[in-house]
């Protein structure tokens, strides 16, 4: 990087950093005045302004706030207050929004559950939100019926958009019920420090922990992405990824509903629709996904893609193989990737887009910061500790595990870590004694690296990356590698067991066509990467499975192995004797798995 550069992005880092620190520290200088508050404010100061743009449906700040209030007066009359929640089961619309700022103006708490489970994972969700109400979208009707025989205790079903039998019409009812500014007393007691939301951890395995969002952390959530967007009552947010997740329904709704702007709502994403929603809209603000930007970038030309308003999008999990490319192609300003859990207290962000990067956090600002990378043992999945029984800070391209130091604060405001509705849950991601005795740290379960000029870089997620051959191997390097091969959509890299091998070796499952030629993928594999790296069977995918926040699933994956007698998908044995990916069959695999081939 050029001294002018270094320079430029110095002076962006310093702005944006300026601007987020002076609107989170904010939060804490008065304590009661909640996301419900700035919504008023707005209701009163700029009424017209619109607020939501909902397919051909408008709603301005007083329209937003007015059904807000029909919710918060239907919350009140069901006994709802602080520390008590409201389950919210409904698809992305405006009334999605409408129902948590009510249940938040009667100063409960919205528990939002992921719109893609059912049965037993349901049931789970919705027995750790504590919640006795469920407001119910008629459209996930089906969804619910698949786990309320399974619910030990049974709740108040309130159904919106349609009929739903059994539940309460809540659209007759909200429409029984005034519309009017609330009184000044209407949410006495409540805090910033009582929860807002319960948000639903949405990893690739296991059941979700609902992790509890405080008044406090959802204003510096969204002053913060504000506050790095510069954004203003000018900016329009398209918004295609789930509002039950942070990214969507937090960092997206508050970057621009902090400041008197409009979210443009989709129902789901469509990379066939985007670019004709983007344009006709006049979207200026896009949240994204990484996953997201590739999916555009497989598609054909749109005649709207470089015609659009966009200045800027915000997200995480951009490539580094894809970022230059997506920018080209569709004309994009800016890019700001973040880094950052929804319960976690380590939040960093790439101000000035330089390619690949998470956040920087610059020599001079590193006291302002949290966060720490510590030296870590993949093998058996803990920091490593020096004679002294302390962790060991990583120096500088050194991978190890991020913490981040849990501290109440309110001048490192981004330090609280609420935990989770499960006590129990929340001590398991808690690490003590990291750097003194009694100190405490929040495990973020991610291995980054940082450079000298305190740009951080993701690696991998502890329990993705695996040892084989002596070495670690990171799965995001070795799919964004597999990524770049021409025919090759989408890359699922994991760690599969191999009976008499040290270690797990890697398996790639790949969405490609079937005629994709393997000696050349092989060969670009080859330049691309170490030998161990290079993954030792290959999976062909119709389709790969995702999360609701488009995260690929490995869970099943790893389970099925590389045993054609478990997978229909044909696969391929990287045979090191023949230097080529043949096709694996039965006889092969029993060769493989009796220790009959070498490996």
């Amino acid at each position: 990087m050029g001294l002018v550069k270094r320079v430029s992005n110095e002076i962006t880092y310093l702005r944006a950093a300026l601007r987020s620190l002076k609107r989170i520290g904010a939060v804490y200088e008065n304590r009661t005045r909640t996301f419900a508050d700035i919504i008023e404010g707005f209701a009163a100061s700029k009424p017209d302004n619109v607020a939501i743009l909902d397919g051909g449906r408008q709603f301005t700040y007083r329209e937003l706030d007015a059904l807000a209030n029909r919710y918060a007066r239907w919350a009140k009359e069901q006994g709802i207050g602080p520390d008590q929640s409201v389950a919210l089961l409904m698809e992305n619309r405006a009334e999605y929004i409408a129902a948590w700022l009510g249940i938040i103006k009667a100063g409960g708490a919205a528990a939002l559950i992921n719109t893609n489970l059912t049965g037993g994972p349901l049931v789970h969700s919705l027995s750790i939100s504590n919640a006795d109400h469920l407001i119910l979208g008629a459209e996930l009707a089906d969804s619910y019926a698949s786990a309320v025989d399974q619910l030990e205790r049974p709740m108040t079903v309130w159904a919106t958009g349609g009929q739903v039998q059994g539940a309460h019409d809540l659209d007759a009812i909200l429409a029984d019920r005034s519309a009017e500014s609330l009184p000044a007393d209407f949410r006495s007691g409540l805090t910033i420090d009582h929860t807002a939301l319960y948000i639903y951890t949405s990893g690739t395995t296991g059941n979700p922990k609902a992790a509890k969002i405080p008044h406090a952390r959802l204003l510096v959530m969204m002053g913060g992405f504000s506050a790095a967007a510069n954004a203003t009552e000018k900016d329009r947010m398209y918004v295609c990824l789930p509002l039950y997740h942070s990214a969507g329904g937090v960092c997206a709704v508050g970057t621009v509903l902090t400041v008197g702007g409009a979210i443009i709502i989709k129902r789901k994403f469509s990379a066939r629709e985007f670019w004709d929603d983007v344009a006709d809209n006049k979207a200026t603000l896009f949240q994204y996904i990484g996953e997201l930007c590739r999916y555009l970038l497989n598609t054909d030309v749109h005649p709207k893609e470089r015609k659009h308003k966009l200045r800027m999008v915000i997200g995480n999990g951009l490539r580094p193989e894809i970022w230059p490319a997506f920018q080209k192609r569709f004309k994009i300003p800016n890019v700001l990737e973040f880094y950052g859990a929804t319960e976690g207290n380590v939040a960093l962000m790439n101000y000035d887009g330089t390619v690949g990067s998470i956040g920087r956090v610059p020599g001079w600002a590193k006291s302002k910061f949290n966060v720490e990378i510590v030296r870590f043992d993949v093998e058996n999945e803990t920091p490593i500790r020096g004679a002294d029984g302390f962790c060991q800070v990583c120096a500088p391209g050194e991978v190890g595990e991020a913490l981040g130091k849990i501290s109440n604060d309110p001048k490192t405001p981004t330090g609280r870590f609420d935990g989770y509705a499960k006590k129990e849950e929340t001590e398991k991601k808690i690490l003590r004694d990291v750097f003194e005795k009694g100190d405490a740290w929040f495990r973020t379960g991610d291995l980054l690296k940082q450079d000298k000029l305190g740009y951080f870089y993701f690696v991998d997620r502890i329990g993705d990356t695996f040892r084989w051959k002596g070495e670690n191997v990171a799965t995001s390097e070795v799919a964004e590698a597999i990524s770049v091969f021409p025919g090759v959509k989408e890359a699922n890299v994991y760690g599969v067991h191999v009976p008499g091998a040290d270690g797990r070796a890697g398996m790639a499952s790949i969405v490609a066509p079937s005629d994709i030629d393997m000696a050349k993928l092989r060969a670009h594999l080859e330049k691309e990467l170490a030998a161990y790296a290079q993954p030792l069977f290959v999976r062909l995918q119709p389709e790969m499975e995702i999360t609701g926040t488009f995260k690929h699933r490995k869970v099943d994956l790893v389970k099925e192995g590389f045993d054609p007698s478990a997978i229909a998908d044909p696969i391929y044995f990287n045979d090191p004797a023949a230097k080529a990916f043949v096709p694996l069959d039965q006889e092969l695999f029993d060769k493989i798995a009796g220790g009959g081939v070498r490996v």
